[in-house]
């Protein structure tokens, strides 16, 4: 739902500052036809949570949660403290690293008599990734979770990350390594709830496009401590240490998992990147710098650009993408009729993405307009990796229906390991 606030008409002023009148006006308009969709906060009954509590566990590991804090709004550091003890899975700690000048928030925790906090007072304010690697340190717990200091938990979170630890597990044999749910927004008061932000499957392209990931990821601990926070990547470091997850996983893409539940909220204020995107600018470019890096690590020669949408990202390859890229089997665009996007990408099941969207409106969280791997592509705008063509001949020759046959490669290609990758701005007119 698109929502009239004083954050929405302040991105609204910058984006037509940046991006001129008519890209402005597009997505006003789409924002404004989105505003039909109502969305209301689900949490669990007071019976469904006694329940959860009530829960043994085959597996029940230990959770560490960092709050790196600095001079935090007293009430909203309560808030994010009595999130985390209203938990109904039990086995965690929360370690705050308070790089704060003055001692208020000591004083403040001075209520809780809790053994699982952990209070660390730094000496001096490094930057939130140092800060963060001060409450790494200390982390104890088989998996680590990252908590900003003025958001909130809901209070099912860690059980359902817990759930995912132990049905994949009795599916798979293994845990994921890393995994990661849904997430929203609310206001200061708590009161209002928004923006739901439903993510999908990890999707490798759309991550380099946008760090979707976001909120609330948890990671195990071994890992995050290997990889650590860069300090150069202060106000992104959260994306530049998932980026290099993925890169660490990437023979093991299957144990990065997705948890299709709103868990974390996400507060926005007026110092809030949330509510303020031109606040963290520089946290946008870090993020750009992130991605660079990932790609370089890969060997990929490539251009790393800003879209018009702030902490969204263009990857240009330079030269051929097949020679760069080994785990391609196709690059697809979109094919457009009338102004509206009529093929190009499928889903699984045959529908086509994004279908019926205009050409001038970036869709649901702007995956419209990010390059991302797709299930399967039209042949009629699709570039086929030289070792995948005579497959592509074989299904051509012998299947008639084209979204059938489009399909049949998707599916031979992906369960090879490679992917397809979509690209929104090829575009040919249907």
């Amino acid at each position: 739902m698109a929502v009239l606030t004083v954050s929405n008409l302040k991105k609204a002023y910058y984006y037509f500052k940046k991006n001129g009148l008519k890209a402005a006006w597009y997505t006003a308009a789409e924002r404004i036809g989105n505003r039909d969709t109502e969305y209301v906060r689900r949490t669990p009954s007071q019976e469904e949570l006694d329940r959860m509590r009530e829960r043994i566990w085959e597996h029940p590991f230990k959770i560490s949660i960092l709050v790196p804090a600095y001079e935090t709004d007293p009430v909203f550091f309560r808030q994010m403290i009595d999130s985390v003890r209203a938990q109904t899975y039990q086995n965690w700690e929360l370690i705050i690293a308070d790089a704060s000048p003055s001692d208020q928030l000591r004083r403040e925790l001075e209520y809780c008599k809790d053994c699982r906090i952990r209070y660390l007072k730094l000496q001096e304010n490094r930057g939130i990734s140092c800060n963060t690697n001060e409450a790494l340190g200390e982390a104890t717990g088989d998996y680590t979770g990252l908590l900003d200091h003025d958001d909130v938990l809901e209070p099912h979170a860690l059980y359902v990350m817990m759930d995912t630890l132990e049905r994949a597990w009795s599916a798979k044999g293994k845990f994921p390594v890393m995994l990661y749910s849904d997430e929203d927004k609310c206001d200061n008061e708590m009161k209002h709830f928004y923006e739901p932000h439903h993510k999908e499957k990890f999707n490798l392209d759309l991550f380099l496009s946008n760090n979707y990931i976001c909120h609330f990821t948890m990671m195990e601990t071994s890992l995050m401590k290997r990889l650590g926070f860069r300090r150069e990547y202060d106000g992104a470091q959260d994306y530049d240490i998932f980026l290099r997850a993925v890169e660490a996983l990437w023979e093991e893409a299957d144990r990065i998992v997705y948890v299709p539940e709103i868990l974390y909220h996400w507060r926005c204020h007026s110092g809030s990147t949330a509510e303020n995107p031109q606040s963290k600018m520089y946290a946008y470019e870090a993020g750009r710098r992130a991605v660079e890096d990932f790609c370089s690590n890969r060997g990929w020669a490539v251009k790393v650009s800003h879209t018009s949408h702030l902490g969204f990202y263009r990857v240009e390859y330079e030269g051929d993408i097949f020679e760069q890229r080994e785990d391609l089997a196709a690059v697809a665009g979109r094919i457009i009729k009338k102004g509206r996007i009529a093929g190009g990408a499928y889903k699984k099941d045959g529908s086509i993405l994004y279908e019926g969207l205009s050409q001038y409106y970036s869709g649901y969280m702007n995956r419209a307009v990010l390059t991302q791997d797709v299930a399967a592509a039209d042949f009629g705008c699709m570039r086929v990796n030289p070792q995948f063509e005579d497959l592509q001949k074989d299904i051509r020759d012998r299947e008639a229906d084209p979204v059938r046959a489009a399909l049949l490669f998707g599916k031979a290609v992906t369960e090879k390991g490679y992917r397809i990758l979509w690209d929104p701005l090829w575009q040919e007119n249907g």
